[in-house]
């Protein structure tokens, strides 16, 4: 079991910049291939970004290419999501997952892979 608590968002104006962070308890966080996804009022959850479980390899949806950045802290048991330029299309509440699959898979952008989710965090860009 894995509890997933993010934090840092809040209302920015557009190009402003915020980083939320998710902090894991449970087992161990290096074991998991960590994702980021967001959903916005009357739209479906969307992927992010996602990283692997050393932080080597990441992936991003198109959307965010050159202006968010994933990265992670094992030895603080943490993921992080930088987002620059922040657009007015951006607001939604962000939420990560954890991902425990096996080792030919250094990430996922797929949400049912994910196999545990926090509450979310919300963030707002005024335009």
């Amino acid at each position: 079991q894995v509890q997933l608590l993010e934090s840092g968002g809040g209302l920015v104006q557009a190009g402003a910049s915020l980083r939320l962070s998710c902090t894991a308890s449970g087992r161990t966080f290096s074991d998991y291939i960590m994702g980021w996804f967001r959903q916005a009022p009357g739209k479906e959850r969307e992927f992010v970004a996602t990283i692997s479980r050393g932080g080597i390899n990441t992936d991003y949806a198109d959307s965010v290419k050159g202006r968010f950045t994933i990265s992670r802290d094992n030895f603080k048991n943490t993921v992080y999501l930088q987002m620059d330029n922040l657009k007015f299309e951006d607001t939604a509440v962000y939420h990560c997952a954890a991902a425990l699959l096996g080792a030919s898979v250094s990430t996922t952008t797929n949400p049912t892979a994910y196999n545990y989710w926090g509450q979310g965090t919300q963030v707002t860009v005024s335009s």
